[in-house]
Protein backbone atom coordinates (compact mmCIF):
# COMPACT_ATOMS: atom_id res chain seq x y z
CA UNK A 1 0.00 0.00 0.00
CA UNK A 2 1.23 3.50 -0.81
CA UNK A 3 0.89 5.86 2.12
CA UNK A 4 1.93 9.16 3.66
CA UNK A 5 2.99 9.06 7.31
CA UNK A 6 2.37 12.08 9.55
CA UNK A 7 3.99 12.20 12.97
CA UNK A 8 6.51 14.11 15.05
CA UNK A 9 7.66 12.74 18.47
CA UNK A 10 9.22 9.48 19.63
CA UNK A 11 5.77 7.93 20.02
CA UNK A 12 5.33 7.91 16.23
CA UNK A 13 8.74 6.43 15.38
CA UNK A 14 7.84 2.84 16.24
CA UNK A 15 4.83 2.90 13.94
CA UNK A 16 6.83 4.38 11.05
CA UNK A 17 9.56 1.77 11.39
CA UNK A 18 7.01 -1.06 11.57
CA UNK A 19 5.25 0.22 8.43
CA UNK A 20 8.54 0.42 6.52
CA UNK A 21 9.64 -3.05 7.61
CA UNK A 22 6.24 -4.46 6.61
CA UNK A 23 7.03 -3.41 3.05
CA UNK A 24 4.55 -0.59 2.55
CA UNK A 25 5.58 2.24 0.23
CA UNK A 26 5.95 5.43 2.25
CA UNK A 27 5.70 8.19 -0.34
CA UNK A 28 6.60 10.88 2.20
CA UNK A 29 6.80 11.65 5.88
CA UNK A 30 5.16 14.85 7.11
CA UNK A 31 6.43 16.25 10.40
CA UNK A 32 6.80 19.49 12.30
CA UNK A 33 9.61 21.95 11.45
CA UNK A 34 12.99 21.66 13.16
CA UNK A 35 13.15 23.67 16.39
CA UNK A 36 15.95 25.20 18.49
CA UNK A 37 16.59 23.29 21.70
CA UNK A 38 18.98 23.30 24.63
CA UNK A 39 21.08 26.11 26.03
CA UNK A 40 22.86 26.56 22.71
CA UNK A 41 19.54 26.80 20.85
CA UNK A 42 20.84 24.49 18.15
CA UNK A 43 18.27 23.39 15.58
CA UNK A 44 17.05 19.87 16.27
CA UNK A 45 15.01 17.71 13.94
CA UNK A 46 11.93 15.82 15.17
CA UNK A 47 12.50 12.11 15.93
CA UNK A 48 10.23 11.08 13.03
CA UNK A 49 12.32 13.10 10.58
CA UNK A 50 15.49 11.37 11.77
CA UNK A 51 13.79 8.00 11.24
CA UNK A 52 12.60 8.97 7.76
CA UNK A 53 16.05 10.09 6.68
CA UNK A 54 17.49 6.80 7.89
CA UNK A 55 15.26 5.00 5.40
CA UNK A 56 15.69 7.57 2.63
CA UNK A 57 12.05 8.71 2.78
CA UNK A 58 11.25 12.24 1.51
CA UNK A 59 10.33 14.63 4.34
CA UNK A 60 7.86 17.53 4.30
CA UNK A 61 7.88 20.03 7.20
CA UNK A 62 5.04 22.51 6.70
CA UNK A 63 4.63 25.33 9.19
CA UNK A 64 0.90 25.24 8.44
CA UNK A 65 -0.32 22.12 6.67
CA UNK A 66 -3.64 23.74 5.75
CA UNK A 67 -1.95 26.17 3.34
CA UNK A 68 -3.07 25.51 -0.28
CA UNK A 69 0.45 24.83 -1.54
CA UNK A 70 1.02 22.23 1.20
CA UNK A 71 -2.23 20.44 0.38
CA UNK A 72 -1.26 20.41 -3.28
CA UNK A 73 2.00 18.65 -2.38
CA UNK A 74 0.06 15.98 -0.49
CA UNK A 75 -2.41 15.44 -3.34
CA UNK A 76 0.45 15.07 -5.82
CA UNK A 77 1.77 12.06 -3.88
CA UNK A 78 -1.35 10.04 -4.85
CA UNK A 79 -1.21 7.94 -1.68
CA UNK A 80 -3.87 5.36 -0.84
CA UNK A 81 -4.05 6.40 2.82
CA UNK A 82 -2.54 8.84 5.31
CA UNK A 83 -1.40 7.40 8.65
CA UNK A 84 -1.25 9.93 11.50
CA UNK A 85 0.44 9.51 14.90
CA UNK A 86 0.91 12.54 17.17
CA UNK A 87 1.54 14.87 14.24
CA UNK A 88 0.83 18.08 16.12
CA UNK A 89 -1.39 19.93 13.65
CA UNK A 90 -5.13 19.60 13.00
CA UNK A 91 -5.92 18.27 9.53
CA UNK A 92 -8.67 20.15 7.67
CA UNK A 93 -11.40 18.27 5.82
CA UNK A 94 -9.70 19.05 2.51
CA UNK A 95 -6.74 16.89 3.54
CA UNK A 96 -8.89 14.13 5.04
CA UNK A 97 -10.52 13.70 1.63
CA UNK A 98 -7.29 13.48 -0.39
CA UNK A 99 -6.41 9.74 -0.10
CA UNK A 100 -8.93 7.21 -1.39
CA UNK A 101 -8.95 5.35 1.97
CA UNK A 102 -8.97 8.52 4.03
CA UNK A 103 -6.78 9.24 7.05
CA UNK A 104 -6.34 6.99 10.07
CA UNK A 105 -4.96 7.97 13.44
CA UNK A 106 -3.00 5.91 15.98
CA UNK A 107 -4.45 7.23 19.23
CA UNK A 108 -2.91 6.37 22.61
CA UNK A 109 -6.09 5.60 24.55
CA UNK A 110 -9.17 3.42 24.41
CA UNK A 111 -11.54 5.86 22.76
CA UNK A 112 -13.88 7.52 23.40
CA UNK A 113 -12.19 8.10 26.78
CA UNK A 114 -9.16 10.38 26.84
CA UNK A 115 -9.60 12.22 23.58
CA UNK A 116 -7.17 15.07 23.03
CA UNK A 117 -3.60 15.66 24.13
CA UNK A 118 -1.51 13.75 26.68
CA UNK A 119 -3.72 10.67 27.23
CA UNK A 120 -0.66 8.67 28.33
CA UNK A 121 0.03 10.86 31.36
CA UNK A 122 -3.60 11.42 32.29
CA UNK A 123 -4.54 7.75 32.59
CA UNK A 124 -1.84 7.40 35.26
CA UNK A 125 -2.81 10.65 36.98
CA UNK A 126 -6.41 9.46 37.13
CA UNK A 127 -5.53 6.01 38.48
CA UNK A 128 -6.78 3.97 35.52
CA UNK A 129 -6.00 0.25 35.54
CA UNK A 130 -5.74 -0.11 31.76
CA UNK A 131 -5.43 1.90 28.57
CA UNK A 132 -4.59 1.01 25.00
CA UNK A 133 -4.40 1.97 21.34
CA UNK A 134 -7.27 2.88 19.04
CA UNK A 135 -6.90 2.96 15.26
CA UNK A 136 -9.45 5.59 14.25
CA UNK A 137 -10.81 6.80 10.93
CA UNK A 138 -10.25 10.54 11.15
CA UNK A 139 -13.02 13.09 10.70
CA UNK A 140 -13.20 16.85 11.25
CA UNK A 141 -13.68 16.49 15.03
CA UNK A 142 -11.02 16.10 17.71
CA UNK A 143 -10.56 12.31 18.02
CA UNK A 144 -14.25 11.75 17.23
CA UNK A 145 -13.93 9.48 14.19
CA UNK A 146 -15.12 5.89 13.87
CA UNK A 147 -13.01 3.26 15.63
CA UNK A 148 -11.49 0.55 13.43
CA UNK A 149 -9.31 -1.53 15.78
CA UNK A 150 -8.33 -1.54 19.45
CA UNK A 151 -5.88 -3.26 21.74
CA UNK A 152 -5.70 -3.06 25.53
CA UNK A 153 -2.53 -2.34 27.54
CA UNK A 154 -2.56 -2.91 31.34
CA UNK A 155 -1.17 -0.20 33.62
CA UNK A 156 1.18 -1.56 36.29
CA UNK A 157 1.16 -0.28 39.87
CA UNK A 158 4.61 1.25 39.36
CA UNK A 159 3.91 2.48 35.81
CA UNK A 160 5.45 5.81 34.82
CA UNK A 161 4.55 8.09 31.95
CA UNK A 162 7.79 7.05 30.27
CA UNK A 163 7.30 3.29 30.64
CA UNK A 164 3.68 3.48 29.49
CA UNK A 165 4.72 5.61 26.52
CA UNK A 166 7.10 2.86 25.43
CA UNK A 167 4.45 0.15 25.84
CA UNK A 168 1.91 2.11 23.81
CA UNK A 169 4.48 2.94 21.15
CA UNK A 170 5.08 -0.78 20.62
CA UNK A 171 1.37 -1.58 20.74
CA UNK A 172 0.59 1.13 18.20
CA UNK A 173 3.25 -0.18 15.85
CA UNK A 174 1.85 -3.72 16.03
CA UNK A 175 -1.75 -2.62 15.58
CA UNK A 176 -1.24 -0.31 12.61
CA UNK A 177 0.54 -2.97 10.53
CA UNK A 178 -2.30 -5.34 11.35
CA UNK A 179 -4.90 -2.74 10.45
CA UNK A 180 -3.52 -1.53 7.10
CA UNK A 181 -4.12 -4.68 5.03
CA UNK A 182 -7.55 -5.09 6.60
CA UNK A 183 -8.43 -1.50 5.71
CA UNK A 184 -7.26 -2.04 2.14
CA UNK A 185 -9.45 -5.13 1.80
CA UNK A 186 -12.43 -3.41 3.39
CA UNK A 187 -12.48 -6.02 6.13
CA UNK A 188 -13.00 -3.69 9.10
CA UNK A 189 -16.39 -2.56 10.36
CA UNK A 190 -16.23 1.04 11.64
CA UNK A 191 -17.66 1.50 15.14
CA UNK A 192 -19.21 4.81 16.16
CA UNK A 193 -17.95 6.35 19.39
CA UNK A 194 -20.44 6.75 22.22
CA UNK A 195 -20.47 10.46 23.00
CA UNK A 196 -21.86 9.86 26.49
CA UNK A 197 -18.65 7.96 27.34
CA UNK A 198 -16.29 10.56 25.88
CA UNK A 199 -13.79 12.58 27.88
CA UNK A 200 -11.17 15.12 26.85
CA UNK A 201 -7.75 15.81 28.35
CA UNK A 202 -5.61 18.86 27.77
CA UNK A 203 -1.89 19.35 27.35
CA UNK A 204 0.46 18.86 30.27
CA UNK A 205 2.00 22.05 31.66
CA UNK A 206 5.06 22.27 33.90
CA UNK A 207 3.00 23.94 36.61
CA UNK A 208 0.97 20.74 37.01
CA UNK A 209 4.06 19.13 38.54
CA UNK A 210 4.13 21.36 41.64
CA UNK A 211 3.27 19.01 44.51
CA UNK A 212 0.47 20.06 46.81
CA UNK A 213 1.32 18.13 49.96
CA UNK A 214 -2.26 18.59 51.22
CA UNK A 215 -3.34 16.06 48.57
CA UNK A 216 -3.36 12.40 49.61
CA UNK A 217 -0.26 10.24 49.24
CA UNK A 218 -1.79 8.02 46.54
CA UNK A 219 -2.53 11.05 44.34
CA UNK A 220 0.98 12.46 44.76
CA UNK A 221 2.44 9.05 43.87
CA UNK A 222 0.39 9.04 40.65
CA UNK A 223 1.54 12.59 39.92
CA UNK A 224 5.19 11.61 40.31
CA UNK A 225 4.80 8.55 38.10
CA UNK A 226 2.57 10.18 35.50
CA UNK A 227 4.89 13.15 34.96
CA UNK A 228 8.01 10.98 34.73
CA UNK A 229 9.97 11.78 32.57
CA UNK A 230 8.42 15.13 31.61
CA UNK A 231 7.75 17.63 33.05
CA UNK A 232 8.32 15.87 36.43
CA UNK A 233 6.75 16.45 39.85
CA UNK A 234 8.59 18.86 42.12
CA UNK A 235 8.61 20.61 45.48
CA UNK A 236 10.96 23.01 47.24
CA UNK A 237 13.80 22.21 49.67
CA UNK A 238 15.22 25.34 51.34
CA UNK A 239 13.70 27.38 48.46
CA UNK A 240 15.44 25.25 45.83
CA UNK A 241 13.54 23.23 43.26
CA UNK A 242 13.60 19.52 44.12
CA UNK A 243 12.20 16.98 41.69
CA UNK A 244 10.74 13.79 43.12
CA UNK A 245 11.46 10.83 40.85
CA UNK A 246 10.58 7.78 42.92
CA UNK A 247 8.23 7.34 45.85
CA UNK A 248 5.44 5.18 47.23
CA UNK A 249 2.50 5.82 49.54
CA UNK A 250 2.59 4.19 52.96
CA UNK A 251 -0.10 4.11 55.62
CA UNK A 252 2.07 4.75 58.67
CA UNK A 253 5.58 4.30 60.08
CA UNK A 254 4.71 3.20 63.58
CA UNK A 255 2.87 4.60 66.58
CA UNK A 256 4.26 7.24 68.85
CA UNK A 257 5.89 9.26 66.08
CA UNK A 258 7.03 12.64 67.36
CA UNK A 259 5.64 14.44 64.33
CA UNK A 260 2.13 12.97 64.41
CA UNK A 261 -0.32 15.70 63.42
CA UNK A 262 2.36 17.85 61.77
CA UNK A 263 1.38 19.95 58.71
CA UNK A 264 1.39 18.53 55.19
CA UNK A 265 4.84 18.58 53.64
CA UNK A 266 6.63 17.89 56.93
CA UNK A 267 9.36 15.25 57.09
CA UNK A 268 8.12 12.56 59.46
CA UNK A 269 11.14 10.30 59.45
CA UNK A 270 14.55 9.98 57.81
CA UNK A 271 16.22 6.65 57.05
CA UNK A 272 19.51 5.96 55.29
CA UNK A 273 17.83 5.41 51.93
CA UNK A 274 14.48 7.24 52.22
CA UNK A 275 12.56 10.02 53.90
CA UNK A 276 8.84 10.11 54.68
CA UNK A 277 6.65 13.14 54.00
CA UNK A 278 3.32 13.88 55.69
CA UNK A 279 0.53 14.42 53.14
CA UNK A 280 -3.14 15.28 53.44
CA UNK A 281 -3.80 11.56 53.92
CA UNK A 282 -1.03 9.07 54.58
CA UNK A 283 2.73 9.30 54.17
CA UNK A 284 4.89 9.36 51.07
CA UNK A 285 8.15 7.41 51.13
CA UNK A 286 10.62 9.21 48.85
CA UNK A 287 13.58 7.26 47.46
CA UNK A 288 14.91 9.24 44.47
CA UNK A 289 15.24 13.02 44.05
CA UNK A 290 17.01 15.70 42.03
CA UNK A 291 17.95 19.11 43.37
CA UNK A 292 18.13 21.94 40.85
CA UNK A 293 21.50 21.99 39.08
CA UNK A 294 22.32 18.47 40.27
CA UNK A 295 21.93 14.98 38.83
CA UNK A 296 19.14 12.60 39.69
CA UNK A 297 20.16 10.45 42.65
CA UNK A 298 18.97 7.95 45.24
CA UNK A 299 18.04 9.51 48.57
CA UNK A 300 20.85 7.60 50.30
CA UNK A 301 23.34 9.51 48.11
CA UNK A 302 21.47 12.80 48.42
CA UNK A 303 21.62 12.64 52.22
CA UNK A 304 25.42 12.47 52.15
CA UNK A 305 25.57 16.07 50.95
CA UNK A 306 22.23 17.55 51.94
CA UNK A 307 20.90 16.96 55.45
CA UNK A 308 17.17 16.44 55.88
CA UNK A 309 15.95 16.55 59.45
CA UNK A 310 12.66 15.38 60.89
CA UNK A 311 10.28 18.29 61.13
CA UNK A 312 11.62 20.09 58.02
CA UNK A 313 8.74 21.20 55.84
CA UNK A 314 9.04 20.81 52.06
CA UNK A 315 7.41 23.19 49.63
CA UNK A 316 8.61 26.29 51.46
Amino acid sequence: MKLVFMGTPDFAVGALEAIVKEGHEVAAVVTQPDKPKGRGKEMQMPPVKACALKYGIPVLQPVKIREPEEMEKLAALKADIFVVAAFGQILPEEILRIPRLGCVNIHASLLPKYRGAAPIQWVILNGEKETGITIMQMDKGLDTGDMLMKCTVPIDKKETGESLHDKLCEAGARLIVEALPAIEKGGLVPEKQKEEEASYVGTIKKSLGLIDWAKDAAYIDRLVRGLNSWPSAYTYYHKKNMKIWECEPVEDIGKGNAWEGSPAGSIERVEKDAFYVRTGSGLLKVTKVQLEGKRRMDVKDFLLGYPIEEGLRLGM
